[in-house]
């Protein structure tokens, strides 16, 4: 199986499929790069190179306890796009794989991407502050580690459905919810709570001001995980040149429930720049 080495020599799996334009995927919190088959597949078929990675401590992966810090983790990104040469890169990130892909962009600069997708992203400050007051608690958040820290393999099953907003319609398959819930209880405990604080405490107000890319922006508007009005909007009005598309009735999980839009979406972006 092909794999690669972060800069601290972490083992990081990843998928490489087709030719043409390359498109590298970035998944959110404890999800591993099985996770994009739903985009990797079609796009594939268009033409495109889509590349994939298990970030560290998630899937096959090295379970490492260190360096889930977004510094970190961009430095595997570009360790990846090094490793393969990738340019005129298309890079999509769902959650606070959204915040790797901007730190990304901070830290490496804009020689090897031309685009950026961000999927129902965490960014750019979800934790509450005193500028920002419309944020979630440091409270809320530590409760919501704790409980989730007592029985993961339970909490992940019971917010599955909040996830795919299934209450709201959104229809998925009994299995493809227990997949996904799998493939989150496929990291490391030390690796689920730290990219959680990683992605809903970090300021990226000002990185996200300062994206020099043109950016596509996809968010449901009844995601729980990441609030429409938090997220998927404010980055709208931070990032200077961005197209934004809010999915009526769609959750946290809008690359699986509503694939086929999003798919669309992304080619056409993808084909226009």
């Amino acid at each position: 199986m092909p794999y690669f080495e972060g800069p601290d020599g972490t083992s990081l799996f990843y998928t490489d499929w087709g030719q043409g334009k390359p498109v590298v995927f970035v998944a959110g919190a404890w999800l591993s790069s099985s996770s994009w088959e739903f985009q990797m597949l079609p796009l594939t078929d268009k033409g495109l190179r889509c590349v994939a990675f298990d970030r560290r401590g998630h899937g096959r992966s090295d379970w490492v306890g260190h360096g889930y810090d977004y510094d970190t983790l961009a430095d595997d990104l570009a360790a990846l796009l090094t490793r393969l040469d990738l340019r005129d890169v298309t890079l999509v990130a769902h959650s606070m794989g959204g915040g790797e892909a901007i730190r990304y962009l901070t830290r490496h600069g804009y020689d090897r991407v031309s685009r950026l997708v961000l999927i129902g992203a965490t960014a750019p400050l979800m934790l509450r502050t005193p500028d920002n007051p419309e944020g979630v608690g440091q409270e809320i958040l530590d409760l919501m580690a704790a409980d989730r820290a007592k029985d993961r393999p339970r909490w992940m099953a019971q917010n599955a459905q909040a996830f795919f907003a299934t209450h709201l319609g959104n229809s998925i398959s009994a299995e493809l919810m227990e997949w996904t819930v799998r493939q989150c209880l496929d990291c490391s405990a030390k690796a689920a709570h730290e990219v959680v604080r990683t992605g809903l405490c970090t300021d990226l107000r000002e990185e996200a001001a300062a994206i020099r890319v043109p950016t596509l922006i996809l968010h449901g508007d009844a995601d729980a995980s990441a609030p429409v009005a938090l997220c998927g909007q404010r980055m709208a009005e931070l990032v200077p040149d961005n197209s934004y598309k809010e999915y009526p009735l769609a959750g946290h999980g809008i690359f699986i429930t509503h694939a086929d839009a999003v798919n669309r979406n992304l080619f056409d972006f993808i084909d226009m720049t």
